[in-house]
């Protein structure tokens, strides 16, 4: 049966599906959840039905943690992360297929100046958003383009591993934690004794992996790595405050000399189906180093406004507003995400143009 739902939602192109006692599978269509024609699931028939794609494994070990993460193939369907955990003392699951194709930067809609971060030899990108906005996507075309195009050795540390990447130009080795590595922690402790050149890391969870990350692109490597967070100063805030007060003064200052570029995305509901490509850029110019390092985040935004000349730097709302006067999406879609109601409704009025790079839909 769990191939049979993996077949619909392939069908349906939905971005995730969802398996809940009590409820009829669920699919994620267009950034919405929507029953699948089935009946209500039990909580026997969630448990045989997730159970059935966990190894022995996999299995002992989620039940001692009530939680699993992992990465599938389903033969002939494509590839899948899958979450295990409990709810209501029950099994449920979320299934959400990967590409088999890892996507072009172009495709995906990534602006140029974006997709010239691959070739940085040094540095911090960050690429943030809420989960669901295509963090991975977008991390997985970003290296998939340097793989192409340097011979340098990528190293990636994921749980799981998501995209299957494959040596071309570059030498890659996937580190998947449970499986290569037992932590963040552990995986990036000995990293650099590895001979990278590229590092990404699937996502900072805590002060050491933090901490590893900064270092390693102080010493010469290009490092990416996903955060859950929604602006450039929610972002770097959120770095800074994992370390004690003694710390932070010091970590704003190493972070405005090693951070290149942090990228904020969203996915928006576009008005034919669909979801678009929205994406706050922040690639650091003096000015923004100054602020960071003087602890006047608040000032960022609009230095990024300002400071736009030759960075092609823009904000959230400046990139709604774009797709808005494009009517890729609608005023009031775009308006729910907006940073800043008031600034976002100025930009979107068609009389006053926003000179910005576009953004294509994803």
């Amino acid at each position: 049966m769990i191939n049979n739902l993996i077949k619909m939602i392939i069908e349906k192109g939905a971005s995730d599906l969802h398996l809940v006692a009590g409820a009829p599978p669920q699919a994620r269509i267009d950034g919405k959840i929507s029953p699948l024609p089935a009946p209500p699931l039990t909580p026997e028939s969630v448990k045989e039905l997730c159970f059935s794609v966990l190894s022995p494994e996999q299995k002992a070990t989620f039940e001692v943690r009530h939680e699993c993460d992992l990465a599938i193939e389903f033969e002939g369907l494509g590839r899948f992360r899958v979450n295990i955990y409990m709810q209501k003392g029950s099994v449920a699951g979320a299934f959400r297929p990967i590409p088999t194709n890892i996507p072009t930067a172009d495709s995906l809609g990534i602006p140029p100046v974006v997709q010239k971060l691959y070739d940085l030899p040094r540095g911090l990108v960050l690429v943030t958003g809420p989960t669901g906005s295509g963090k991975s996507t977008t991390l997985a075309s970003l290296i998939h383009k340097i793989n192409l195009e340097r011979e340098v050795h990528i190293i990636t540390i994921e749980d799981p591993i998501e995209f299957v990447h494959f040596h071309k130009k570059s030498v890659i080795s996937q580190r998947e934690i449970g499986k290569d590595s037992a932590t963040f922690q552990d995986a990036l402790k000995y990293v650099l004794r590895q001979d990278p050149d590229v590092i990404l890391i699937g996502e900072m969870r805590d002060l050491e992996t933090i901490s590893a990350a900064i270092t390693s692109s102080e010493t010469g490597h290009l490092v990416f790595a996903t955060l859950h967070t929604n602006s450039t100063v929610q972002t770097i805030n959120r770095i800074i405050d994992v370390f004690p007060p003694h710390q932070q003064a010091q970590i704003r200052t190493q972070l405005s000399f090693v951070l290149e570029g942090v990228i904020c995305q969203q996915l928006i509901p576009k008005v034919d189906g669909g979801r678009a490509l929205a994406m706050e850029i922040m690639i650091p110019n003096m000015a923004i180093r100054n602020l960071i390092r003087e602890n006047k985040l608040h000032q960022i935004p609009a230095q990024m406004q300002v400071g736009q000349e030759g960075t092609e730097m823009q904000t959230l709302n400046q990139s709604l507003a774009e797709l808005v006067q494009k009517k890729i999406v609608t005023f009031e879609v775009a308006l729910a995400h907006a940073s800043d109601i008031e600034e976002f409704k100025k930009l979107a009025k068609p009389s006053r143009p926003t000179k910005i790079s576009a953004v294509p839909s994803r």
